[in-house]
């Protein structure tokens, strides 16, 4: 059995009652924006190797997937599965700068945040081979299907995998909530904090973070700024939460701790406030209907594309 790694950080000190509704009006959302570029069919492309890596990418990814081989992340008991935990269905980039992802369907579907592919539409390449490892070690080359700037998302294919990720049929993968989460639901985010510390003077000092580390926290609501628009999250994320998170966590699910689905993923940080932000439910959902939209009439038989 591979050792755990049994520290939660829990910043919030919640109880484990529901929380009760906050009181207002809820609004409702904004009509999803359309998707930045336009979807392309599936990808199919020859099995990619990892000797066409650069040798700092690929030591990288090797230390990665040695250190998630090695270790596991210990999710609460209480969190509900749906076939598989949130931290099997969560990857890291393999890449130095970090990164997370999530899968959220049998069919290899990652969900993470548009700035983690391309910060820009001039640096998205739509063939480029994306490495990820899953927490469990299992390495997947992906694909990018859909960018979107506006909403700070975005979603890989995975083409190819080292090996099957679990017992189950697919992959382990978390599926969307069937609703956005009330204020004070409490939250776990299962994230990838960079090596480096990006905040020290000294250039290359080490972090000393886990490869992949569970946070809990609570949901608190839209930002004043972005409640009656939460499918902007181009500059800073709408959602507002209280998990820690390091660079290197945008792109990390956030999971209803009560449902155990998922309810956004981190994307930013407010330097104003201090508080951690992410995108929403509602723009998840907005982002994954014009993605299936576009979709329409062209995905393989027997394809699984069930993420609520």
């Amino acid at each position: 059995m591979s050792p755990t790694v049994p520290e939660v950080i829990d910043l919030t000190q919640d109880d484990d009652e529901d929380p009760s509704p906050a009181a207002g009006t809820i609004l409702q959302p904004t009509p999803p924006q359309p998707l930045a570029s336009p979807v392309i069919s599936l990808p199919r492309n020859p099995t990619p190797s990892t000797t066409n890596l650069s040798p700092e990418y690929h030591r990288t990814l090797v230390k990665k997937r040695t250190w998630l081989q090695t270790y596991s992340v210990a999710v609460p008991p209480d969190v509900p599965r749906h076939g598989s935990s949130p931290a099997d269905a969560t990857l890291v980039f393999a890449q130095h700068e970090a990164g997370t992802a999530v899968c959220i369907s049998p069919n290899g579907i990652l969900l993470t945040c548009a700035h983690c592919v391309a910060e820009s539409a001039d640096d998205l390449d739509w063939h480029k081979t994306h490495w990820l490892i899953f927490a469990s070690g299992t390495l997947a080359a992906a694909r990018t299907l859909a960018w979107d700037p506006y909403r700070d998302l975005a979603l890989l294919l995975i083409t190819h995998a080292s090996s099957s990720s679990s017992a189950s049929p697919g992959f382990p993968h978390v599926p969307l909530a069937i609703s956005p989460p009330r204020p004070g639901s409490r939250l776990i985010c299962i994230g990838h904090p960079a090596a480096s510390d990006l905040e020290c003077p000294i250039p290359g000092t080490e972090t000393g973070y886990d490869t992949i580390v569970l946070s809990t926290g609570a949901f608190r609501g839209l930002a004043p700024d972005r409640c009656r628009n939460p499918q902007d999250n181009a500059d800073i994320g709408a959602l507002v939460h209280t998990c820690w998170t390091y660079w290197g966590h945008s792109g990390a699910p956030l999971v209803e701790r009560r449902t155990g689905r998922l309810v956004g993923v981190h994307s930013s940080w407010d330097d104003e406030t201090g508080m951690r932000r992410g995108v929403p439910w509602e723009a998840v959902l907005g982002f994954l209907v014009a993605f299936e939209a576009a979709y329409e009439g062209e995905v393989p038989e027997g394809w699984t594309w069930s993420v609520r």
